[in-house]
């Protein structure tokens, strides 16, 4: 990518990757910031670092509402950084200023996947608050459906079912090719 206007255009705006959890955000987001050789952030790690807890510690101790606020606060700070490869938690986009900010301020990607291939992906992750507790996957249908309209508010949409990590980057890529051009 060196020297193309591809390189170049995302060191001014970030590409921020929304979905939901099992999605594949964070595959696709490393290998995008190889390839396009900038930062990759993961919004979830900035969440944990600022508040040197784990995820699951911040909902146990402080509910949902703090860790959504930290989550907005990360994400101010992750998008003043510029160019950078970002992929944000699955519930970033509920908030509407986050949603605002995400697209005044870069290329948004909405990654998705078949409820089913979301249930195999996310199959014994400990990790997932909201993901964890009596029926699961009743709470991840509903949470899936109440995101929805969220995950619509995006520059393009991506389905990863029956792609690589790989082939999702090459969508995305050319996405931001005719971009630049």
């Amino acid at each position: 990518m060196r020297g193309t206007g591809l390189r170049y255009a995302m060191l001014d705006r970030p590409l921020i990757l929304t979905g939901f959890m099992g999605a594949g955000k964070s595959c696709v987001g490393r290998l995008l910031a190889a390839k396009l050789a900038c930062p990759f952030i993961d919004l979830d790690a900035e969440v944990v670092a600022m508040a040197g807890r784990s995820i699951n510690e911040i909902f146990a101790k402080d509910g949902e509402a703090a860790f959504r606020a930290l989550e907005s606060t990360c994400l101010e700070h992750a998008l003043r950084r510029g160019g950078a490869v970002i992929a944000t938690g699955g519930g970033a986009v509920i908030a509407d200023a986050n949603r605002a900010l995400m697209r005044a301020s870069g290329v948004v990607v909405n990654l998705t996947a078949p409820f089913e291939l979301i249930m195999e992906r996310l199959s014994g992750a400990r990790d997932r608050p909201l993901y964890a507790g009596d029926d699961p996957a009743k709470r991840a249908k509903l949470l899936m459906e109440q995101r929805e309209q969220f995950y619509g508010d995006a520059d393009i949409r991506i389905d990863t079912d029956g792609k690589s990590v790989e082939d999702v980057a090459a969508v995305i890529l050319g996405y931001l090719r005719g971009l630049a051009a």
